[in-house]
């Protein structure tokens, strides 16, 4: 089958029909006309279609042994051409989401290319689950799979030295073993578009502490007792004027509940291994390789907030002041230091223990942690030099009613007639201060640890004895050993 289309993409989910909750009511029919669901499914479907164009397919895709085309994502980098490959086709896809989709196909694509190439890791418990990783992402290349994930555990108590030690734990955990397979029961966070994927696949959280919850495998999303809780949705059946982001973005992010779920042993990667959940993240290339996707997409993201800010500034006509132009040239740094981020980490690419040419870390550790401080800053700097423009936003119903004329007299701006001005500025509100805004802004800073665990995580991690050395060098020191 190869590459699928969008058509195919919303056909296929409507007829797994899983077990999605919004609202207190379980979405029954099909999931693409759903209220609250056709938006994100369309977006969707848009990118599968936009890796067919003919124009776009070397870029976007890549030839598979039997002649047919998988997703780049997909493709494993053996030179640093191809990381540079990979990363375009990642921005051609966020271009048309303007990098509001934290979770487009090629995210979970990445991790699962990234698990199978060090798949022979999960032989030192059992070959087959080797073999059950490859086996799953051929399937996926060979038919266009898309992915959610869950890799975190339910916020019962986030005390810094409690355990679930009961003999019914809330997190998801094997309740028995069988001949068939795993029984999972219990909950997990945070699976985003939970439901709308043809898989999930599920993961250790780090540093976990006990054996019943060490588990990788995956599943359908439709499999019996799989449930997925969804979030409200920030769709709220507006049109693309009043919320022009929500509208077509909303990811909605999912509870998932394991009620006493089989997962067959040929769906397992490894079970009940403390050492394997470690492994997983150290020994493979997963941190490297997928914050290269993220970083890669945030780049494409803050040109569309730049975009954005410039069109405000030219319709209301505040280019000329210095404090906007200030606030301008922070968010022309952040673009600048994220592509610096993402070349320096393909320039100082290696390869890895498996053969996979692997981005540099510590750029791309970097990245992380600079983006989830200077995010917020975006939605400041939307909020500031908007002003009352961002709450005098009359929607699309008011320009189709007897008081377009007061709309058109009071609500022009000196580069745009009134309509154009309201698009833009609730363009700005649902980027800095709706529902849908709020928690992109709550994303950026936490989806992968938070502001100041990313920075403890690189403090720790980010080697500097050299400096240190030199330094010591410097000063002729000789008995001060390096260290925290």
């Amino acid at each position: 089958m190869g590459l699928i289309s969008g058509q195919q993409y919303i056909d296929r989910i409507n007829n797994l029909h899983p077990e999605i909750w919004i609202d207190g009511e379980q979405a029954k029919g099909k999931l693409s006309e759903h209220p609250s669901l056709n938006g994100i499914m369309k977006s969707k479907a848009n990118l599968y279609d936009l890796q067919l164009k003919v124009e776009k397919l070397d870029k976007m895709s890549f030839k598979l042994e039997n002649g047919e085309r998988a997703g780049m994502a997909f493709f494993p980098p053996k030179t640093k051409e191809d990381l540079e490959k990979r990363r375009l086709a990642f921005q051609e896809w966020a271009k048309s989401t303007g990098g509001l989709l934290g979770r487009s196909p090629d995210y979970l694509n990445t991790i699962l290319m990234t698990f199978t190439q060090a798949a022979e890791l999960f032989k030192s418990q059992d070959p087959k689950f080797c073999e059950n990783m490859r086996n799953l992402y051929e399937r996926a290349t060979r038919e266009d799979l898309s992915f959610t994930h869950t890799f975190v555990h339910p916020q019962v108590n986030r005390g810094r030295y409690y355990f679930e030690l009961s003999d019914d734990p809330v997190a998801a955990h094997i309740k028995e073993k069988t001949n068939d397979g795993l029984i999972i029961k219990g909950a997990r966070l945070l699976a985003t578009q939970g439901g709308l994927t043809d898989e999930l696949i599920v993961f250790p959280q780090g540093g976990v502490g006990e054996s019943c919850m060490a588990n990788g495998f995956s599943l359908p999303a439709n499999t019996p007792g799989l449930r997925f809780i969804a979030r409200e949705s920030f769709d709220y059946g507006k049109s693309n004027f009043d919320h022009p982001l929500g509208s077509r973005f909303d990811e909605l992010d999912s509870v998932i509940v394991f009620d006493d779920v089989l997962v067959p042993w040929e769906n397992v990667f490894f079970y009940e291994s403390k050492q394997l959940s470690g492994q997983v993240y150290s020994q493979t290339s997963f941190f490297p390789q997928t914050v290269h996707q993220v970083v890669s997409r945030c780049i494409i993201k803050t040109e569309f907030i730049l975009g954005t800010i410039q069109l405000m500034i030219h319709t209301i006509n505040i280019g000329d002041y210095d404090l906007v132009q200030d606030k301008v040239a922070d968010v022309i740094i952040a673009l600048e230091a994220m592509k610096a981020f993402v070349l320096s980490s393909e320039i100082q690419a290696k390869p890895d223990r498996w053969g996979t040419m692997t981005p540099a870390r510590e750029p791309l550790h970097a990245a992380l942690c600079y983006y989830a401080k200077i995010y917020p800053t975006f939605s400041e700097i939307i909020q500031n030099l908007g002003a009352s423009g961002l709450v005098t936003i009359p929607n699309e119903k008011d320009f189709h009613s007897p008081i377009r004329g007061d709309l058109d007299d009071y609500l022009q701006a000196a580069n745009a007639n009134a309509e154009d001005r309201v698009k833009i500025f609730r363009l700005a509100w649902d980027l800095s201060m709706s529902a849908f805004g709020t928690r992109q802004s709550l994303y950026e800073q936490y989806f992968f640890g938070g502001p100041l665990s990313l920075a403890k995580r690189l403090y720790a991690g980010y080697y500097r004895d050299p400096q240190i050395e030199w330094v010591k060098d410097f000063l002729s020191i000789k008995d001060i050993e390096p260290g925290s």
